[in-house]
């Protein structure tokens, strides 16, 4: 098959079905148009499904005639909380709700991956796996179609994901080696102590002083604690306390985000944010109580499959438009859970377009994409597919 004429043949019909996700966005585990949707795309083209994994995501199967390994490829599907701003005709139809994360495009893309490979079924020496998962922006739901089995039974041997990015221009790509995205930890501190009314402060422990003096003193584990190679962020995002301005606050809550890079450092930092908070608070007279919720683990890279993602997309695009990322992100995502099990790559596909002024970032109410980032990414992604099944 002349993959590249295929792929143009096919370009308007993904279009379409991009725009058609686009105006019906739906928030994470609440995609049940948008499932489907994709079950009627892939009934219609034949292609095995299996329909309500992790609750509203499909695992897509296209088995090769000839034998050979198993590969899988990761399109996310949910939307997110934003109110779209751009006057498009296909404009979000659901009040507060947006594709502003671009994963209508990685599903439209998807979906014409799976056409094609089904096309060449005959052909392929192995399987093709497509996960369309739910839940990426919240709960993780890369974890639950792991729990549930589905790298298994024909077992996936290598992993690829793609991400649409603004500050790229459509037609170019973004790879880096080994570490690209953080694990993420969310927590929770409560502070106890003791109110009294504001006239007569002896008789409390004020926990709002004791907040001031750990959100102070939280800031020297990234700046004193750990290298300045090693990069961490303690984030404070939310602070509630007191009542009424005449009457000392006996609890503060506070909450925020830890990211890092690696795993030590991860168990690190969070020991010592336990350990000033408790010691602070007790240095006062209060008590300090810390809570972890375990979020995604960091996002590394397999050097093996990243040279095959530069030679595929230098092959394509030529190498002027393969950039290479010097320095990892602190932001996540959950397809780090599928890099836990097996090997695998997750790049950048260039969606703006800086002539036409389509360079508003990714969660923004004004994000665009140029559609030619689909044709760039169907093509990509078949083909490197096709690469790793050698």
């Amino acid at each position: 098959m002349d993959i590249e004429k295929r792929v143009d043949e096919l370009f308007e019909e993904l279009v379409g079905i991009r725009r058609d996700f686009h105006m019906y966005p739906e928030l994470s585990e609440q995609e049940h148009r948008t499932l489907e949707k994709i079950c009627e795309y892939l009934e219609e083209w034949g292609i095995e499904y299996v329909k309500g994994v992790a609750e509203t995501g499909v695992v897509a199967t296209i088995r090769g005639k000839k034998q050979g390994k198993t590969i899988g490829t990761r399109a996310d599907i949910d939307a997110l909380p934003v109110v779209e701003l751009n006057d498009l005709p296909f404009k979000s139809a659901n009040e507060g709700i947006m594709h502003a994360c671009g994963h209508d495009v990685h599903t439209a893309i998807h979906l014409g991956v799976g056409k094609i490979l089904k096309e060449m079924e005959d052909e392929l020496e192995g399987n093709i796996k497509i996960f369309f998962q739910p839940a990426e922006e919240t709960i993780g739901g890369a974890k639950r179609m792991i729990y549930e089995g589905f790298l298994r039974n024909p077992d996936v041997e290598y992993m690829l994901s793609l991400h649409v990015m603004p500050h790229l221009d459509a037609g170019m790509v973004e790879l880096k080696y080994g570490k690209l995205n953080a694990a993420t930890n969310e927590f929770t501190i409560k502070i106890i102590g003791k109110s009294s009314h504001a006239a007569y402060p002896e008789g409390s422990v004020d926990t709002i002083v004791v907040a001031g003096y750990i959100i102070t003193a939280l800031q020297s584990i990234v700046s004193r604690n750990i290298s300045p190679l090693n990069s961490v962020v303690v984030t404070l995002g939310q602070i509630h306390g007191g009542t009424k301005n005449n009457i000392i606050s006996g609890e503060v809550i506070m909450s925020g985000t830890l990211r890092t890079l690696d795993p030590d450092t991860r168990v690190y930092a969070k020991r010592r944010i336990k350990e000033i908070v408790e010691n602070i608070a007790s240095a006062y007279g209060a008590r300090g109580i810390v809570e972890f919720e375990e979020g995604y683990p960091a996002l590394i890279n397999d050097d093996e499959v990243v040279e095959v993602l530069k030679k595929t997309s230098e092959d394509i695009l030529g190498k002027d438009n393969v950039k290479f990322k010097e320095l990892p992100s602190m932001g996540a995502d959950d397809f780090s859970f599928f890099l836990e099990e097996v090997k695998g790559a997750y790049y950048y596909l260039g969606c703006g377009n800086k002539t036409k002024g389509w360079t508003a970032p990714i969660h923004s109410g004004d994000f665009m994409v140029d559609e030619e980032c689909i044709r760039t990414g169907v093509l990509l992604q078949t083909k490197a597919l096709l690469e790793l099944l050698k």
